[in-house]
């Protein structure tokens, strides 16, 4: 009973720092301080034409499965 306790005590909050820590270097390496509202508008722009593209192909592809014949 006392190795839980134990470990209740100290396993868990080290594990609930180490989540908050990676967390917050997450956060802080998407985010970088210099970045300004226009460099943010480009790099949503650049995700908005990525994701145009992505479907674009998705579309030609299937429609390119579709012609391939299968032996």
């Amino acid at each position: 009973m006392i190795p839980w306790i134990i470990l209740a005590v100290v396993a868990v909050p080290l594990v609930v720092v180490g989540f908050v820590a990676m967390r917050r270097r997450n956060v802080a390496l998407e985010h970088p301080e210099g970045e300004d509202a226009q460099s943010r508008a480009l790099t949503e722009q650049e995700f908005a034409e990525a994701e145009d593209y992505q479907a674009k192909w998705r579309e030609e592809d299937k429609d390119r499965f579709r012609q391939e014949h299968l032996p």
